[in-house]
């Protein structure tokens, strides 16, 4: 897979690109809301992303999609972080990957543009289905963060912490056993052009 070489080196750059991306978060006004949030908070749930993109691509299931952004989107509705605002996190943590290989300059040949656009399709993928399931929690879980805040107990927790990824041939709670990229119904549309105003 020629998008391998490219998913390594965003692996190796994780820290780096979790803490960049930290720093837009906070400082942009559509995410203003992430200020209430620790840095060290947010470089941690993107370093889970970042450092960890092949497993995430490659051997993470839907339901493995499913079941860590909705916990992530109900961590950061209990924290006061608007659905509009979380949305958009999720748009600039994708650009800002694509800035970063850009800054790169990995596509110098045709091999290496097919492996670039063979990435982005599959970063399209895995994002959409965060977006989606990320919304999901927002709006399934309203009501209960009502009850919890009404009652007075504390926001559920989050786990960051990244598990063994389960077998490409394991069977989901849901009996799937297919990885999530194998359904290509979301297709894939080129953003690079349009990075630097995502990004603000």
């Amino acid at each position: 897979m020629l998008g391998l070489r490219l998913m390594r080196l965003i692996e190796r750059h994780s820290e780096e690109l979790a803490s960049g991306l930290a720093e837009k978060l906070q400082f942009a006004e559509r995410t203003n809301d992430f200020r209430k949030i620790p840095s060290a908070e947010l470089e941690v749930a993107a370093s889970e992303i970042y450092g960890n993109l092949g497993e995430w691509l490659l051997q993470k299931t839907e339901d493995d999609i499913e079941e860590r952004f909705r916990a992530i989107a109900a961590r950061r509705a209990d924290e006061g972080v608007g659905l509009h605002q979380f949305v958009w996190a999720l748009v600039i943590s994708r650009n800002h990957l694509w800035q970063f290989l850009r800054e790169q300059a990995c596509a110098d040949n045709i091999v290496a543009l097919y492996g670039e656009l063979e990435l982005q399709q599959m970063l399209n993928q895995f994002f959409d289905r965060a977006i989606y399931y990320a919304v999901l929690e927002y709006v399934e879980g309203e009501e209960e963060r009502a009850q919890r805040f009404s009652s007075g107990m504390p926001p559920r927790s989050t786990n960051y912490a990244i598990e063994s990824p389960p077998s490409p041939n394991a069977t989901t709670s849901h009996g799937r056993k297919d990885n999530y990229l194998l359904d290509f119904s979301f297709g894939f549309s080129p953003s690079s052009g349009i990075l630097q105003s995502l990004s603000k």
